[in-house]
């Protein structure tokens, strides 16, 4: 089966980490990364541009509508995902458990619909 982990982190907490942080965080990634590769889990992923970079359309009564930004304000904003392959949802949040925004942030594990 299919997962989604949406990762999910306070983008001023890494504004504000001092560089050997976040350089330690960016190298526990790309270590989660090649594991999750060799661990025949990966199935992609990327990292997104930070939320002052989204627009958020919308379309009501046939007309397009965009605004700056994410839709809502929170705490945390969606920094990036991983789609895994998974024998079921234990086996998912084992996987999602390593990604080491875990740590700091939030990651929502959540299966792909499969139609047909």
């Amino acid at each position: 089966m299919k997962y989604l982990c949406l990762i999910y982190d306070e983008e001023k907490k890494w504004a504000t980490m001092a560089k050997s942080e976040a350089d330690a965080m960016m190298g526990e990634y790309f270590a989660f990364t090649e594991g999750v590769k060799k661990s025949g889990h990966y199935v992609g992923g990327e990292a997104l541009q930070p939320t002052q970079t989204a627009t958020t359309v919308r379309v009501r009564q046939g007309k397009v509508s965009t605004t700056d930004g994410p839709f809502a304000e929170t705490k945390e904003q969606l920094g990036g995902y991983y789609l895994i392959e998974a024998r079921d949802l234990n086996d998912a949040i084992q996987v999602a458990a390593k990604i080491p925004s875990a740590r700091i942030g939030a990651v929502e594990v959540r299966p792909i619909m499969v139609f047909g």
